[in-house]
C-alpha cells in the first residue's frame, strides 16, 4: 500500500525537473496524479507511468485555471511548482522582466489557489505545497534580485493561507530548494557567456559538492502530501545541502 493511496494531487510545471520528478513519486506511492504543463509534447512522456493522467494548462490564465477546475470534482493536494529564474541585479532587471516573474512565480499561485482551495474548504480537508526557494527572504544570493523576491513572496502567503484555514483542515507549506540539477539549470548554466565556468561557480556554493537531484526534492513533496506530515503547516522547508548554513 503507497504512502499516498487514494490522493488526487493536482500539480503545476510536471513536464520535467522537480515537477516531473514529483509527479512520478506521487503515483509510485499510489496517488492519481493530475499533472499539468504548457509543455504538452514533454508532458506526454508522463502518460506511461499508471496513475498520471495529463492536461495542458497555462498556470497564468485564469480562465483555463476556472475550466480546469470544472471537470474535478475533488483534490486533495494542490502543487504550485511552476516558475522562472531571471538572472541579474535589479540594475539589470527591467520592468518586463519584473512583471513577467511576479506573474508567474507569485501571482500563478494565487490564482491556483484561490480557485481550487474552495473545493478544499467543501470537503473540509486540503493540502497545499508551494514552491519557493533558498534565494528568497531565506537567503540573499547574488543575481536573483527579481527571482529572490518572488520567491520570499511565495513564503509569506504560504505562511497567510496557513493562518487563514487551519481551523477549516487546510495545511499549506512550502518547499525551499538551493541548487537542482534541473533542465532549467542546465540551460541557463549554457546561456552564461562562459558556461564553464557559471557551473563552477554553482558547484562552488554547495557545501557537498554537488547539486541536488529533482528526485530528492521529489521525496520531500511525497512526505509533504502524506499523512506523515499531518502536523506541518505554515512551514517553509529548506533542501540545500547546506548551502543556506
Amino acid at each position: 500500500m503507497g504512502r499516498l493511496n487514494g490522493k488526487i494531487i493536482l500539480l503545476s510545471a510536471a513536464a520535467q525537473g522537480i515537477g516531473r520528478a514529483a509527479a512520478i513519486a506521487f503515483a509510485k506511492e499510489g496517488a492519481k496524479v493530475i499533472a499539468t504543463d504548457i509543455n504538452e509534447s514533454k508532458l506526454q512522456e508522463l502518460q506511461k507511468y499508471p496513475g498520471i493522467q495529463i492536461r495542458v494548462l497555462d498556470v497564468t490564465k485564469k480562465e483555463q485555471i476556472e475550466n480546469l477546475a470544472k471537470e474535478i470534482e475533488r483534490i486533495d493536494v494542490l502543487c504550485n511548482i511552476a516558475g522562472f529564474v531571471h538572472h541579474g541585479t535589479i540594475l539589470e532587471c527591467e520592468e518586463q522582466d519584473w512583471n513577467f516573474t511576479m506573474n508567474l512565480n507569485v501571482r500563478s499561485m494565487y490564482l491556483m489557489i484561490k480557485t481550487f482551495l474552495p473545493k478544499m474548504l467543501k470537503q473540509k480537508s486540503g493540502n497545499i505545497i508551494n514552491m519557493s526557494s533558498v534565494a528568497s527572504s531565506i537567503k540573499g544570493v547574488v543575481n536573483r534580485c527579481v527571482y529572490s523576491t518572488s520567491k520570499a513572496a511565495v513564503i509569506g502567503l504560504t505562511k497567510s493561507v496557513a493562518a487563514d484555514f487551519i481551523e477549516q483542515g487546510i495545511r499549506c507549506n512550502c518547499i525551499c530548494p538551493g541548487t537542482v540539477d534541473t533542465p532549467s539549470l542546465q540551460e541557463r548554466i549554457q546561456a552564461r557567456p562562459n558556461p564553464e565556468q557559471a557551473l563552477k561557480d554553482f558547484l562552488a556554493r554547495q557545501k557537498t559538492g554537488r547539486m541536488a537531484t529533482a528526485e530528492e526534492v521529489a521525496h520531500l513533496f511525497v512526505y509533504l502530501a502524506s499523512d506523515e506530515s499531518a502536523y506541518v503547516t505554515g512551514n517553509e522547508l529548506i533542501i540545500d545541502g547546506g548551502w543556506s548554513l
